[in-house]
């Protein structure tokens, strides 16, 4: 383990476990409302891009407008193209959507939310997605979906956090998802559910210039693991744990969510090829380092964990392959891969103008795979990145952020990155 590494594993749990600390030291909430700009104690009125356009027309809002804006103040929505690069894709274009929502009074509902995006890539890589958690009237249910249909291709490297670049070999496929999961509230802010896993990849073939494909670490495993080397299916059901105190889900100042889910798939179910389990746990904290919250520390902790039978290659836990997929930056989808995965990132947040218009970011993350083929694990070698990035905010009675951030991560790694709603 490097010492960077080491440095920040331990800093990122000792911070969140402070940030647990003193969120939990605050009154009890029973909702959250959408949230200000963090700036807005500072007395500047919001300003989001909406605004600035009108602003540059020198169109005010008209008294019809602005009945309706409070008319529909339950309901937000916001826009963006999407315009990028990142390693796994190349070049892209497209466009994605963020819609928020209260399904109840703010004072006792959270804020539900839904992101949905259709992107086009130079490598000739579709992708329609569409996530959403939503939280019904005084917050008795909770619903979170992933569902992607993705004509794509990704290089693979084999398993493990070792692996170098020039091992990497195309692979294309046709991914098609469903994740979907009800959470009933049981206590305060304790929820328990039960989940839906349908995971397909199908159409699987090397890519237009390998010549190898028989020594590929997709076929190695698969062979191994007696898996079929055209598709591969996953198909089962889940349990679910979930705490959230923080005050918003697309932009939190403040709180903190623990989460919890073992899978179980099963051969034969829905076309699965095969029989497996995997226990999935996260940890996120929000800690405000100034009262109006302009400054704050955001934690993210994860593991995805193989804890029996064989995974099909493509739905072992990687890099990037979280719901949002935004795990990871500096380095591409499924950089690295293996049976066990544990993940952590570091980010500081602040505001660069009083009116919440614009601001900044700036990370630092690590991840640690395993590979049970070669002997290696996890916390044996650790693939650390790091980037900064800039915030537009598009709608500020949500309080989303059109998101552009570039990122570093070893031997050359690097991505840039736009995305609608902040990445965790």
């Amino acid at each position: 383990m490097t010492s960077v590494a080491r440095l920040l594993l331990v800093t990122a749990l000792l911070l969140a476990t402070g940030a647990t600390r003193a969120v939990a030291q605050q009154p009890p909430e029973t909702g959250a409302k959408p949230q200000p700009p963090p700036d807005q104690a500072a007395a500047a009125p919001a300003m989001d891009l909406l605004d600035l356009w009108k602003k540059i027309r020198h169109k005010e809002p008209t008294e019809a407008e602005r009945a309706a804006a409070e008319e529909n103040r339950s309901r937000m929505f916001a826009f963006a193209p999407v315009i990028g690069y990142k390693p796994s894709s190349g070049a892209m274009i497209g466009v994605a959507g963020n819609a928020a929502y209260f399904w109840g009074d703010p004072q006792t509902t959270h804020i539900s939310s839904m992101v949905a995006s259709l992107t086009f890539s130079s490598k000739k890589q579709t992708s329609l997605t569409q996530k959403f958690s939503a939280f019904a009237r005084d917050d008795r249910w909770h619903l979170a979906g992933d569902n992607r249909f993705l004509w794509t291709s990704q290089d693979t490297y084999g398993l493990g956090t070792g692996t170098a670049p020039e091992d990497g070999m195309n692979l294309k496929y046709d991914h098609f998802r469903v994740y979907e999961t009800a959470f009933r509230r049981v206590h305060r802010r304790l929820f328990a559910g039960v989940g839906f896993h349908f995971n397909t990849h199908t159409d699987v073939r090397p890519g237009d210039d390998e010549v190898s494909w028989e020594d590929s670490p997709y076929v190695v495993y698969s062979e191994q693991h007696g898996l079929p080397l055209d598709s591969q299916t996953s198909a089962g059901t889940s349990a679910n744990l979930l705490i959230d105190s923080r005050d918003s889900a697309i932009n939190p100042s403040r709180g903190w969510l623990g989460r919890a889910s073992y899978r179980a798939f099963f051969d034969g179910f829905l076309g699965g090829d095969s029989s497996w389990q995997e226990l999935d746990v996260e940890a996120r904290a929000y800690l405000k380092l100034t009262p109006d919250a302009r400054h704050k520390l955001a934690f993210w902790l994860f593991a995805d964990l193989v804890v029996g039978g064989a995974a099909p290659y493509l739905d072992l836990p990687a890099t990037g392959m979280d719901t949002y997929g935004r795990s990871g930056r500096g380095y591409a989808e499924g950089r690295f891969r293996g049976e066990r995965l544990v993940y952590g990132e570091v980010e500081y947040r602040t505001t660069l103008m009083r009116n919440g218009l614009l601001g900044m970011v700036v990370f630092l993350n690590t991840t640690t795979v395993s590979n049970a083929q070669e002997g290696e694990q996890l916390f044996d070698r650790f693939a650390s990145g790091a980037g900064f990035g800039l915030r537009a905010l598009l709608n500020k009675r949500s309080n989303t952020n059109l998101c552009f951030d570039v990122g570093w991560g070893r031997q050359g790694s690097r991505g840039i990155y736009l995305a609608v709603q902040e990445a965790f």
